[in-house]
């Protein structure tokens, strides 16, 4: 039986500022929740509230206190009936997860019915700034040879950004994400500039919103949605548009949830990508677990935060090591 729970709001300094077509962040801003059984198991789960989704720390913080009455006291609490969405279901739902983890003896991954996860190449962001910065940036982070570059500037200079990232790192895999900031004329100018400098993907190159623009288009390179897709609901409305979604756990409401969009997708015949918001190591380990078998994993946010938690997730050029028990699972 859930004997207590305690939800905390932590900033861990970013390294740099985290730049993006439409927002800077100076630290990542996580929620904890913890968990603790009447044998003193604890479970932990973290979310990032994110602005774009109408989430703030104050407005998940006061859906995760409500659902307090439903957690507290119970054997195991029913995600779906807590009424939670968003950042606030997900670090609830992690942090059932671990508890029961700690109560079982058994990985979480085996309790979901999931493959082992081994290691994973991740992705390495590329946040947005002058060309030859990036560049500069593309050349630090290319030890794992898979860039995401952050792109949909408002100066109409993205092209000339990945012409000097591509110079400066000849050989290592690239794809981009607008974050919403282009429109179809301009998706449709870059294309053969993508294919030429082998670009491997757009992520949600237009608004979300504005999916049905992309319908009949022959495009170059491939085409990932992520604002435009939360939930496994959410398929049926992007067949045929893009070829990979992004499934983010913030997104979802949780690996519970995250591993049912990827179902989903997969069904659709689909590709996969896991992504992440800024947070911690303790984000990236259930991550991790949805991120089996995905075409790009980008679980890269440790890389962004000045210090992470202890023990963190061990990144190896650039291929992220399972989560030792003692963080999460």
């Amino acid at each position: 039986m859930i004997r207590t729970m305690e939800i905390a709001v932590e900033k861990w300094p970013l390294v740099k500022p985290f730049v993006i077509s439409r927002s800077i962040d100076y630290d990542a801003t996580v929620i904890t929740v913890t968990l603790t059984d009447e044998a003193g198991n604890r479970g932990h789960g973290e979310s990032t509230p994110y602005a774009r989704y109408d989430e703030s720390t104050e407005s998940v913080m006061a859906d995760i206190e409500g659902a307090r009455a439903a957690i507290e006291g119970e054997e195991k609490p029913d995600l779906a009936a807590l009424g939670l969405k968003g950042a606030a279901a997900n670090a609830v739902d992690c942090a059932l997860i671990d508890l029961a983890a700690k109560q079982s003896g058994k990985p979480a991954w085996e309790l979901l019915g999931q493959p082992e996860p081994g290691p994973l190449l991740s992705t390495v962001t590329v946040i947005l700034g002058e060309p030859e910065e990036m560049a500069k940036d593309a050349v630090a982070a290319s030890a794992g040879g898979l860039l995401k570059i952050k792109l949909g500037a408002a100066d109409g200079r993205d092209m000339e950004r990945l012409e000097a990232i591509r110079a400066a790192v000849p050989d290592v895999r690239l794809f981009c994400d607008a974050n919403e900031g282009w429109d179809l004329a301009a998706l449709i100018e870059y294309g053969p500039t993508l294919k030429r400098l082998g670009i491997e993907m757009v992520e949600q190159p237009l608004p979300a919103g504005q999916d049905q623009e992309l319908a009949g288009l022959d495009y170059p390179v491939k085409l990932c949605a992520d604002e435009s897709c939360h939930v496994a609901a959410d398929i049926p409305n992007l067949v045929g548009l893009y070829d990979l979604v992004n499934v983010k756990l913030d997104k979802t409401g949780g690996l519970t949830p995250a591993l049912e969009l990827v179902k989903a997708a997969r069904e659709a015949d689909m590709g996969i990508m896991v992504g992440c918001m800024l947070s911690t190591s303790l984000a990236m380990a259930p991550a991790l677990i949805a991120s089996q078998g995905a075409v790009y994993s980008d679980l890269d946010a440790p890389f962004a935060i000045s210090e992470d938690r202890v023990p963190p997730m061990e990144y190896v050029d650039g291929w992220i090591q399972p989560a030792s028990p003692e963080l999460w699972g």
